[in-house]
């Protein structure tokens, strides 16, 4: 086969893993879990006012924030839910053992105690209350870009057993490291516009899934000639630096799009990757000495 023919076949060939992979990816859930209506006990008769400022600030539009603000119950008020999803209490007032203090004074630290302790609700609380959006953004974004580096070492260590490492979903469905890798930035994409109250699905991030595919072809051809150029190996942390940096080039792109309406321009790109690169290889360094700790003697 002609060199342009042998790529033009790698390239259907890739889609047709990409459409397949495609299906075990729903939606749905990512959506079910963000449009989760929550309940929330507030214990503060003296600054629920400036509780429900900060949860719905002033640059929220008037419908949304009564919508937000139906999410929180004074503590004994008539017609409140019987069960909450969380208790808000002010300093000094009594609160439920796993209730959260909110102090007017330092009001991120309400957001940094939920999250850190109820991860679970963390893309409903992102969809609804504009102060958790930039931190579960930063964490999704982080945890996919963690996940995509271990993968590309997993899957280019001989004596490494994939299924033995802790990857959220199966591996061995994936023909290759740069599907999955794919694959789960799509994911990302679905978990970023939750977070920031954007529409989620296939029709409607039809763009944004469009560009994440194209630049899959530049990641993986960037990764195998790394790969190709270094001896011994050498290539095997570039090659998961990449996966780190390019998925961390997605999805602060993706979050440029949901938060302001427009992605990043190409310096900012550039150096997004840069600096990603750079952390990329450390994520994969301490990676491969947990996962192939050097010989006692």
């Amino acid at each position: 086969m002609a060199p342009n023919g042998r790529h033009e076949g790698l390239a259907i060939s890739y889609l047709q893993q990409i459409r397949e992979a495609v299906g075990n990816l729903n939606p749905r859930d990512v959506r079910e879990s963000a449009e989760r209506r929550l309940a929330i006990e507030v214990h503060a008769p003296n600054v629920f006012p400036l509780l429900e400022d900060f949860l719905a600030p002033a640059n929220v539009s008037r419908g949304k924030r009564w919508e937000l603000v139906e999410f929180l119950h004074r503590a004994g008020d008539p017609g409140a839910p019987e069960e909450f999803d969380l208790a808000i209490c002010e300093e000094g007032e009594d609160c439920p053992p796993d209730g959260f203090v909110f102090s007017p004074a330092r009001p991120d630290d309400l957001v940094g105690q939920i999250l850190e302790r109820r991860e679970d609700l963390g893309l409903a609380l992102a969809r609804a209350f504009p102060p958790f959006r930039k931190p579960v953004v930063e964490k999704v974004i982080q945890n996919i870009a963690t996940e995509n580096t271990l993968f590309a070492l997993v899957t280019a260590l001989p004596d490494v057993v994939p299924n033995m490492i802790e990857i959220p979903w199966a591996v061995s469905q994936f023909a290759s490291d740069s599907v999955y890798l794919t694959i789960n930035q799509i994911r990302m994409a679905f978990l970023l516009a939750a977070a920031s109250d954007r529409p989620v699905g296939y029709r409607e991030q039809k763009r944004e899934i469009a560009s994440i595919i194209t630049a899959a072809f530049a990641w993986r051809a960037l990764a195998r000639a790394l790969v190709g150029k270094i001896a011994f190996g050498g290539g095997l942390i570039p090659k998961a630096a990449i996966a780190f940096a390019g998925t961390w080039v997605v999805g602060t792109s993706l979050e440029r799009i949901y938060r302001s309406g427009y992605g990043s321009s190409r310096a900012e790109r550039r150096l997004t990757y840069s600096q990603a690169y750079e952390r990329g290889k450390v994520v994969a360094g301490a990676m491969v000495r947990v996962l192939r700790p050097p010989q006692a003697g």
